[in-house]
């Protein structure tokens, strides 16, 4: 039993994930719901460990990454980030568009008339932009909200880096006139405020560094929290849903492939190696594509991004901000399941009409941001805009686990693709590193 349980432990992460999700298709499968049921304790773990680490990891790594940046070199990285989470959106959504009017999903099948789904209310981007400034710091780290957590450390690391400034630059002066100013209280004040200051930044690296410790310790639990999610999603949805709505599935998955291929050639123009990069996102990825959640795998992205050498100020607020606006996936899943349900009902989508559900669902994908069950609100929302029959909504919500699964891993990779794309931009190198619990 000990030389089994060395062996899991010297396994690579990846190799461990990929047996987790074959070993869970096929305990899914054979197993049934009761099987499931059985291991859902085990997936609820996972998801509890990842959520647990969310709010340190993003706190701490964010206020650690803008002490070691500029305030100019920050202003322009936010530019970059927001302005390619918005192109790559909008550009999923051509795609989707694209690879469903050629392989027209949907096509010889009927509405029922008596299908009916109930969608969450869409909050709407001001709703978003105004949970950016949450009203409650502990409330915004309880919940947690991402918009709120992020906005937080930011006003914290900026005071906390300009009292740094401040200290450093009086005991600099003082060493310079080698004598006291003669307003010297104020300047002892702001002396020993600087002080304070470089003191609070070393507690706060440690803490990130715990976190870091802690996050290898839950990197070994991945792929057995994996395993019986998986086993879980495929028991649920059966062959039977597979193979009905198998065209729509498969149509889908080609066109988040197509996206990825769209990656991989932005990221090689920018001069990421695309085997470094994946052999850091693979566990990510893995991890998205079972759980289903961008917020969740989060701390595995982060270390990915870490492990990839891309600067703290950096990653530290693209991945998060990422995780919750920026969703390709979801964006390609709007394209096609427009496309299918004009299919469908019968309706031919006009040049016009494609071009509405690009912006629509572009502004969309961000005004549904931590929306539980985004993808379906996202759809609705479209619909309802250019006319498209919502019944078919209850259609798509039978496989949207299935695709859910492809589209969250996609939302992950575009996050750290950015995050890597823009680090090239800005004149990074990213270093090899050599921490075995991420390969």
């Amino acid at each position: 039993m000990k030389t089994l349980f060395r062996g899991y432990l010297d396994a690579s992460l990846i190799l461990r994930v990929t047996i987790a999700l074959v070993l869970g298709v096929a305990v899914g499968l054979i197993g049934g719901e009761t099987v499931a049921a059985w291991l859902a304790p085990l997936g609820d773990l996972l998801l509890r460990l990842l959520q647990f680490l969310i709010v340190p990891i993003v706190l701490f790594t964010l206020i650690v990454g803008i002490n070691q940046a500029d305030l100019g070199r920050m202003g322009r990285i936010g530019g970059k980030v927001f302005g390619y989470y918005v192109v790559t959106s909008a550009l999923a959504i051509v795609v989707g568009l694209v690879v469903a009017s050629l392989l027209s999903p949907g096509s010889g099948m009927t509405l029922d008339d008596s299908a009916s789904v109930s969608v969450p209310e869409n909050p709407g981007i001001v709703s978003v932009l105004l949970s950016i400034v949450p009203s409650n710091i502990v409330a915004a780290l309880a919940e947690p909200n991402l918009l709120g957590i992020i906005f937080t450390a930011f006003v914290f690391g900026i005071a906390l880096l300009k009292l740094r400034q401040r200290g450093a630059a009086l005991e600099d002066a003082a060493q310079a006139d080698g004598e006291a100013h003669s307003d010297e209280k104020p300047r002892s004040d702001e002396k020993t405020q600087g002080e304070l200051a470089e003191k609070l930044y070393v507690m706060i690296e440690g803490l990130n560094a715990v976190t870091m410790k802690v996050m290898s310790g839950v990197l070994q639990y991945v792929p057995i929290g994996v395993f019986a999610i998986v086993a879980g999603t495929v028991a649920k949805q059966g062959l039977d849903t597979i193979l009905s709505l198998g065209n729509m599935v498969v149509v889908l998955y080609l066109a988040l492939a197509v996206h990825l291929l769209l990656y991989c050639v932005l990221m090689k123009g920018f001069g990421v190696r695309l085997r470094d990069f994946f052999r850091e996102a693979r566990t990510p990825m893995a991890t998205a594509f079972a759980t289903q959640s961008s917020t969740g795998t989060l701390p595995l992205t982060l270390n990915a991004a870490r492990r990839l050498g891309i600067s703290q100020s950096l990653y530290g607020f693209s991945l998060p901000l990422g995780a919750t606006i920026n969703m390709d996936g979801a964006a390609i899943r709007i394209a096609i399941s427009a496309v299918f349900a004009a299919n469908v009902a019968g309706i031919p989508l006009d040049f016009m009409t494609m071009v509405e559900i690009v912006l629509i669902g572009t502004l969309t994908s961000i005004g549904t941001a931590g929306v539980p069950g985004a993808g379906i609100v996202m759809i609705a929302t479209v619909f309802a805009q250019v006319g498209l029959p919502i019944e078919t909504v209850a259609l798509l919500t039978s496989i949207d686990a299935l695709v859910g699964m492809g589209c969250t891993a996609l939302n992950v990779t575009g996050d750290l693709a950015g995050t890597a794309i823009i680090s090239r931009s800005e004149g990074e190198r990213a270093p090899r590193t050599a921490d075995a619990t991420a390969t």
